[in-house]
């Protein structure tokens, strides 16, 4: 349990990010963390659940049964969802028990093995369900009353079916759609999970090696050491300031602050800093003429924008590419075009582009959240501005991102 105790700051803040509980314990089935929702959830405080068994959580009949399905799954390592068909239910600090839905994910963190668990509360979708059931049976009733009516009655049952197919088919809709939900945000923790695994990993291996360099001749093997730690501690600044800013676009607490700036500071902001992240034989061009343009904008969040641009197309990109930003400007509007000559996109996964926490099949390879288009796209909505891409698979990307040369909030 001091290994998440460590990382206390990281995990609440990607445990707190979700309405869905969660808690993680290790191979012994003891509870080393859980979010505020599963807190919620269950009507305990941190202090009654931690280093507590699981079976706090377990309804007493199940204890025996669920030790081993748990054991079994640990053995086996793979990601499955709890259940299979069957009903599953949580134990309240009250004493009621909770329907609920449990995603497993095993993973390994220093030698020994955990289990994370998504777990919802599906209480509202079991009184749906019943209301179904009831729906149906009550119309059932009125099927085998009517029918032994006169022949007028036969256009009110059919207007009664139709009403019943169109309940079903909303609440299907309804149902498919929070499957679809949970499954993307079980996805999106695992993935998470490991961005911030590989850094860690990456810093606690550079400071280990930084303690065997003591000699003053070896003073550029520390240098190098602390310049991954500085990566690896700016890599996971960078993640956990995109969570920071989903929060405040949701809730629509960002106070824009326009400034009037020229747009070559911005951009020569950027590329200095994209330059540190080329591959070998990459280049990025703009035109000259940008340091003629001025605007009234937030200038870090312009900066923000572009550089998430940018640094996706040095990803994406191959060595020996070009990175070519075009900037058009009329009395009102300033566009900027960025064009690489990458992977691009694949058209099945073109509509989902800008979708939070979605990364195309063919980027999965590479680092990233999947929420960096999302946050641009959500600025630039707010700042009476848009963006827009074609893209074509093997031969590349072009991003157009448009904004009011005047700042004009719609937060």
């Amino acid at each position: 349990m001091k290994i998440f105790e460590q990382s206390n700051s990281l995990l609440n803040l990607l445990s707190d990010a979700i309405s869905e509980g969660v808690v993680i314990v290790d191979d012994a089935q003891n509870i080393v963390s859980v979010n505020n929702s599963l807190l919620e959830m269950f009507g305990y405080t941190p202090d009654e659940l931690l280093g507590k068994h699981l079976n706090i959580l377990i309804p007493k009949n199940i204890h025996a049964d669920h030790k081993k399905y748990v054991t079994d799954f640990v053995e086996q390592s793979d990601k499955r969802q709890m259940g299979h068909g069957r009903n599953l239910f949580g134990i309240h600090k009250s004493g009621i028990n909770i329907p609920v839905e449990a995603g497993l994910n095993p993973f390994t963190w220093e030698s020994k093995k955990y289990v994370m668990a998504l777990v919802i509360d599906i209480s509202i979708r079991k009184q749906q369900e019943e209301k179904i059931i009831q729906l149906n049976t009550e119309l059932e009733e009125k099927i085998q009353k009517r029918t032994k009516e006169l022949k007028h009655t036969v256009d009110e049952l059919q207007k009664e079916i139709e009403k019943r197919i169109a309940a079903e088919k909303r609440i299907k809709n309804a149902l498919k759609k929070e499957k679809e939900l949970n499954e993307l945000k079980t996805k999106f923790l695992s993935m998470v999970s490991h961005e911030f695994k590989t850094p860690l990993s990456g810093i606690l291996t550079s400071t280990i090696l930084l303690g065997k360099y003591k000699l003053t001749e070896q003073q550029d093997k520390r240098d190098k050491h602390l310049r991954t730690i500085t990566e690896k501690v700016h890599y996971l600044n960078n993640i956990l300031n995109d969570f920071l800013s989903i929060e405040r676009l949701d809730t629509g607490k960002i106070n824009y602050k326009p400034t009037t700036f020229k747009l070559s500071k911005v951009i020569n902001e950027v590329v200095y800093n994209a330059n540190m992240l080329l591959k070998s034989g990459q280049k990025i061009t703009f035109p000259p003429e940008v340091d003629e343009y001025i605007l009234t904008q937030d200038e870090k969040i312009m900066e923000l924008c572009l550089s998430n641009l940018i640094h996706n197309a040095i990803k994406y990109s191959p060595e020996d590419s070009l990175i070519e930003i075009q900037v058009e400007i009329n009395q009102k509007m300033l566009t900027i075009q960025i064009t690489d000559e990458g992977m691009g996109i694949p058209e099945v996964a073109q509509k989902h582009i800008f979708s939070r926490y979605f990364r195309a099949e063919n980027a999965t390879n590479d680092q990233g959240t999947g929420i960096g288009l999302n946050i641009v796209k959500g600025h630039l909505k707010n700042l009476g501005g848009k963006i827009s891409f074609v893209s074509e698979e093997n031969k590349g990307t072009t991003f157009t991102m448009s904004v009011p040369l005047t700042h004009q909030s719609k937060n």
